[in-house]
Order: structure tokens, then C-alpha cells, then sequence
């Protein structure tokens, strides 16, 4: 059987092959999201040029960089604010420097300001847990 993405998925799961170099900068993106990294640690862990690696990234995951690595802030603050914590605090923990810079990209991303957007997402996560006993399926 020959899968049309076949290539794709073998060089994905080689330890060595492009998408992997690609895959260790996303994994320092995650695991140092809430810190300045600068692009070329990323292409240092990469291993390529920076035209390189800018095109292998974006054809990845949609998005530049610095876009990516905004989004998993983002997400992140997202998650702390649900969990209850204020809008400042989750973005200062996430590492904006700016609580306004925090709020116009929040709001631009999730298309409502932080403090309304997790009180919606709390009641929502508040009535799915609400739901009666008997209405449950085993």
C-alpha cells in the first residue's frame, strides 16, 4: 500500500531528518515559551540557515516563529486564567512585560478580552459539570 504522505511520515519519525530539526525547535519553543528566545538558538538546534529554516517551520505549522511561540503563550494564559488566576498575573507568568500588549493579543487571538473570555469559559466548564445524574450515559 503506498500512503501519499508516506515520505512524510518516514522522515518524520527519522531522528535525523528535517522535520525532526524542525520538531527540537518546536520543543524549545514549549519548553521555554514564557522566555525570550531569540532565533538563532532556534537555528542552532535546528542546524540550518535562517531562510531554511523560516520556510521548514512555516510549512510545519501555519505560522512564523514568533507567531507559534505567541500562541503557546497565549494558550497558556488561557489555561491560568480558567484555573482563576487575574488577568495580569497570567500574563506577566506567561512572559509579557506588558499587561495592555497581553490584552490586545489575547483579545485579538480569542476574539474576547482575558477577564470575560475565562469567565465564560468557567461558566461553560461549570454547566457541563452540572449535568444531572440520570442524563448520563454508562
Amino acid at each position: 500500500m503506498n500512503i501519499p504522505q508516506g515520505a512524510l511520515l518516514r522522515q518524520a519519525a527519522r531522528a535525523d531528518g528535517r522535520i525532526a530539526q524542525i520538531r527540537a525547535a518546536i520543543t524549545h519553543l514549549r519548553e521555554n515559551f514564557d522566555r525570550l528566545v531569540r532565533i538563532e538558538e532556534l537555528l542552532e538546534i535546528a542546524g540550518m540557515s535562517a531562510a531554511t529554516f523560516h520556510r521548514r517551520f512555516r510549512a510545519a505549522t501555519a505560522m512564523s516563529p514568533l507567531q507559534y511561540q505567541k500562541a503557546l503563550r497565549l494558550q497558556e494564559a488561557r489555561r491560568r486564567l480558567i484555573a482563576d488566576a487575574d488577568a495580569s498575573g497570567a500574563a506577566y507568568a506567561v512572559g509579557y512585560e506588558s499587561a495592555s500588549q497581553f490584552s490586545r493579543e489575547y483579545t485579538r487571538m480569542f476574539g474576547t478580552p482575558p477577564a470575560r473570555d475565562a469567565a465564560r469559559l468557567r461558566a461553560v466548564m461549570s454547566k457541563s459539570a452540572e449535568v444531572p445524574e440520570n442524563s448520563r450515559s454508562c
